[in-house]
């Protein structure tokens, strides 16, 4: 296993926020099929991660600006029709909200149906008050 300091990381962001921040996204990244710049080796992809910034190979404005854009992709009503649709371009994301519209449309419930279900999921009250 590689052994990764705070030393060797430090020299190529701006705080430890930062750091695990980058980290975490290089991560997703990873996991998501991104192709490692140092040689994973059998480390985890924290490790890898984590020796990707400290090799100074990673392009660290890029990873701030995708790390960024992450969390301002948020679903977005459409108008036109009751739905929410990911603005993601990844297809696992856009089928598995086809799938979850398709299954709101073909089993709607009724009111009386959410009240109850709603009513039986909130903690019953004590009966008697000391």
């Amino acid at each position: 296993m590689a052994r990764i300091t705070n030393s060797d990381t430090m020299k190529h962001v701006d705080s430890k926020y930062e750091l695990s921040s980058l980290a975490t996204q290089r991560v997703r990244d990873l996991n998501g099929g991104a192709e490692p710049v140092v040689p994973a080796n059998d480390d985890k992809p924290t490790v890898t991660a984590l020796r990707e910034i400290a090799s100074g190979k990673l392009d660290i404005g890029n990873l701030r600006h995708e790390f960024v854009q992450s969390y301002k992709s948020v679903p977005v009503a459409d108008d036109s029709v009751n739905s929410v649709e990911s603005q993601s371009e990844d297809p696992l994301l856009k089928e598995l909200d086809a799938e979850l519209e398709n299954t709101l449309i073909e089993n709607p419930i009724a009111e009386e149906e959410l009240e109850e279900v709603l009513e039986d999921s909130l903690p019953e009250e004590a009966d008697d008050k000391e």
